[in-house]
C-alpha cells in the first residue's frame, strides 16, 4: 500500500511501498521541514506537505518548533525505504541554508530546484534511453551508467543536437545556483529510475 495513497485516493491495489510518488513526495516534506527549521515558521499552511505528513503519521511537533520532527521522520523513511545516503541530506541542508534566507526566497528557491529536476530528468532520460531498459536487479551496473552520464552533463560543454545542449546548458546552471554535487545528482536520478522499474506495467485492457 501506498504510503500516502490515504491523502491522494489512490488504490492501494495498483500501488506499493517505495513508489516515485512517495519518493517524491517524502522529498518535498524534506526540503519544506528543513525551510520550516531555518526560518523559523509557525504557519504550517506554508508547508503544505508537511502539513499533510503531519495528519497522516501523526507526528507532533517537537520543542513547538514546526519541521523538527517532520525532518527527523522523513529522513528516517527516506534513508530506510529507499537506501539515501547521509550526503544526500547534508548537501539539500546545505542548499537550503545557502539559497533561503527569508520566506521571499522560499518559491523562488523550489522553483529552480522543480525547473532543475524536471530537466535533469528529460535530459538523461533522452541520453541513457536504452540503459534505462537494463534489469533493475543489476543496480551497480545502472549506478555506474548513471554517474558517467551525470558527469558528461556537468562537464561536456558541446552536444550534436541544439535542445540536448541547451537542456544540459541549463541543467549546470540550476546545479551552481542551487549548490548540488555531480554525486547527489546521481543519486537522486538513479533512485527515480530505479523506482520507476518496480512500477507494474497496467496491460489489461479495458472490457
Amino acid at each position: 500500500m501506498s504510503i500516502f495513497s490515504k491523502l491522494f485516493g489512490k488504490k492501494s491495489e495498483t500501488k506499493g511501498v517505495g513508489d516515485v510518488e512517495d519518493f517524491m513526495l517524502l522529498t518535498r516534506v524534506y526540503f519544506q521541514s528543513v525551510i520550516a527549521m531555518n526560518l523559523g515558521i509557525t504557519n504550517i499552511n506554508f508547508v503544505p506537505d508537511v502539513a499533510n505528513f503531519k495528519r497522516t503519521f501523526k507526528v507532533p511537533t517537537q520543542g513547538g518548533k514546526l519541521g523538527v520532527a517532520e525532518k527527523s521522520r522523513a529522513r528516517k523513511m527516506l534513508m530506510q525505504d529507499y537506501g539515501l545516503t547521509e550526503n544526500f541530506f547534508a548537501e539539500i541542508d546545505a542548499s537550503v541554508k545557502k539559497n533561503c534566507k527569508n520566506q521571499q526566497q522560499v518559491q523562488s528557491y523550489m522553483f529552480l530546484f522543480q525547473g532543475f529536476s524536471n530537466d535533469l530528468m528529460m535530459l538523461m532520460g533522452n541520453l541513457m534511453q536504452w540503459k534505462f531498459r537494463i534489469p533493475g536487479r543489476f543496480k551497480k551496473t545502472l549506478y555506474a551508467l548513471t554517474e558517467k552520464t551525470v558527469h558528461d552533463v556537468v562537464t561536456k560543454t558541446v552536444w550534436k543536437k541544439d535542445d540536448v545542449h541547451k537542456t544540459a546548458t541549463d541543467v549546470r546552471k540550476y546545479k551552481e545556483r542551487l549548490g548540488y554535487s555531480e554525486k547527489w545528482m546521481t543519486e537522486y536520478v538513479y533512485h527515480i529510475v530505479l523506482l520507476a522499474k518496480k512500477e507494474p506495467k497496467n496491460k489489461q485492457p479495458e472490457e
